[in-house]
C-alpha cells in the first residue's frame, strides 16, 4: 500500500522538488550563503518531507486498512476527517440502494420460480390424461410411438421442475442408504418405451449395493445420465451399468454407452450451460441443459462426474460418491 500511496501523492512531492530546486538556484546565486549551509538547509528540508510523508502515510491509510478489512454494512469504518466521514456515508446510502434492489429481485425471482413450479404441475395434469388415451389406443405402432413423444414431454417438464428447484437443493436435502438396483430399474421403467423403440437393452452388474445419498437428486442424476445414453445410442446397442469400489474406497457407478460419442473438443465443455457439441448438433432434441444441471446437482451432492468418449465407441460416464465422512461435511452445510 505504500507504493500506491506515493503513486498517489506523486504530484506533491514533484512540487516539493520543484520548489526545492527553485530554493537552490535562489540560495547558490545569493554570495551570503556557504555550500555547507546550502548543504544543511537541504537535508534538513528531505528529513521533514520523509518524516512527513510517513506520518501521513499512517494517519491517513488507517482508514482504508479498516474498510479493506471490514465485511459487513456495520463493521463499516467511521473515518476521522471530513472526507473519511463523507466517503462512508457514501457507501452506506449505495448499500442501502444495492440491498433494496437485491430483496426486490430476490422476491421477483421467487415468485417466477413459484410461477415455474405451478404450471408445471398444472401441465402435468393434461399429460396424466394423455397417457391413459394413449394406453387405450389399439394400434400397437402408434401407440409406441405417441409413448415415446408423451415420454420426451414428461422428461423436458422433469428438468424444467429440477431446474427451478436447484437452487434451494440445500433445502430439500435427505441422506439415507439408497438401493443402486432398485433406482435404476425404476428409471429404466420409465424410458422403456424409447428403449423398445430404438431396440436398446441393458447390461446391468452391481457389485456395490448401496450407496448414502439423496434418493431424489440421485434419481435425478441417473435420468439424464440414462437419458443421454439413449438419446445417442446406434440401434439395437446395449447400455452398460455397473458399480464398485475404487482404491480411495469411494463407490463409484458407471453408464456406458455405444452411441456417437463426444469428440476430445468438445469434452472440457459439455457440463456448460446450453452446450450441444458435435453431437448435439445432430438431433433437435438436444438442449444442452440435461448434463448442466447433472453437474449442478452432483456438486451440491458432493459427487465427482468422470467422462471418457470416442467418436463411434460411445461415452462413459462415472459418479464418484463422497465417502461416510464427507457426506456427513456435505449434508451439515
Amino acid at each position: 500500500m505504500f507504493i500506491l500511496y506515493i503513486k498517489e501523492r506523486k504530484v506533491w512531492i514533484l512540487f516539493f522538488l520543484g520548489l526545492q530546486i527553485w530554493l537552490n538556484i535562489i540560495l547558490t546565486l545569493d554570495i551570503a550563503f556557504l555550500d555547507v549551509a546550502i548543504l544543511y538547509i537541504n537535508l534538513v528540508y528531505i528529513v521533514a518531507l520523509l518524516i512527513f510523508i510517513w506520518w501521513r502515510y499512517k494517519k491517513e491509510t488507517r482508514y482504508y486498512k479498516e474498510l479493506e478489512e471490514s465485511s459487513t454494512f456495520d463493521s463499516l469504518p467511521k473515518g476521522e476527517s471530513g472526507f473519511e466521514k463523507k466517503i462512508t456515508s457514501i457507501m452506506e446510502d449505495l448499500i442501502l440502494v444495492n440491498n433494496e434492489e437485491l430483496n426486490q429481485l430476490k422476491v421477483e425471482h421467487l415468485e417466477e420460480n413459484d410461477r415455474i413450479l405451478s404450471w408445471i404441475h398444472e401441465v402435468k395434469t393434461p399429460l396424466t390424461g394423455m397417457k391413459l388415451i394413449i394406453d387405450a389406443v389399439k394400434e400397437y405402432p402408434l401407440q409406441k410411438k405417441l409413448e415415446v413423444e408423451w415420454l420426451r414431454i414428461h422428461l423436458l417438464l422433469d428438468q424444467q421442475l429440477h431446474h427451478t428447484r436447484l437452487p434451494s437443493l440445500e433445502k430439500d436435502y435427505i441422506v439415507e442408504s439408497v438401493k443402486l438396483q432398485k433406482l435404476i430399474h425404476k428409471e429404466i421403467k420409465e424410458l422403456q418405451a424409447w428403449c423398445m423403440q430404438k431396440g436398446i437393452g441393458f447390461e446391468i452388474d452391481l457389485l456395490q449395493e448401496e450407496v448414502l445419498i439423496d434418493q431424489k437428486w440421485l434419481a435425478f442424476i441417473l435420468r439424464q445420465l440414462l437419458t443421454n445414453a439413449v438419446k445417442y445410442s446406434d440401434v439395437n446397442k446395449e447400455i452398460h451399468i455397473f458399480s464398485g469400489k475404487d482404491e480411495e474406497g469411494h463407490t463409484i457407478l458407471t453408464v456406458k454407452d455405444f452411441g456417437s460419442g463426444i469428440t476430445k473438443a468438445d469434452i472440457p465443455r459439455i457440463f456448460e450451460k446450453s452446450f450441444t457439441g458435435t453431437s448435439g448438433r445432430n438431433t433437435v432434441a438436444s438442449t444442452g441443459m440435461g448434463l448442466y444441471l447433472t453437474k449442478k446437482a452432483a456438486d451440491k451432492l458432493g459427487i465427482r462426474i468422470l467422462v471418457e468418449s470416442e467418436i463411434e465407441e460411445g461415452s462413459t460416464f462415472t459418479l464418484q460418491f463422497p465417502l461416510k465422512n464427507e457426506m456427513s461435511k456435505i449434508a451439515s452445510r
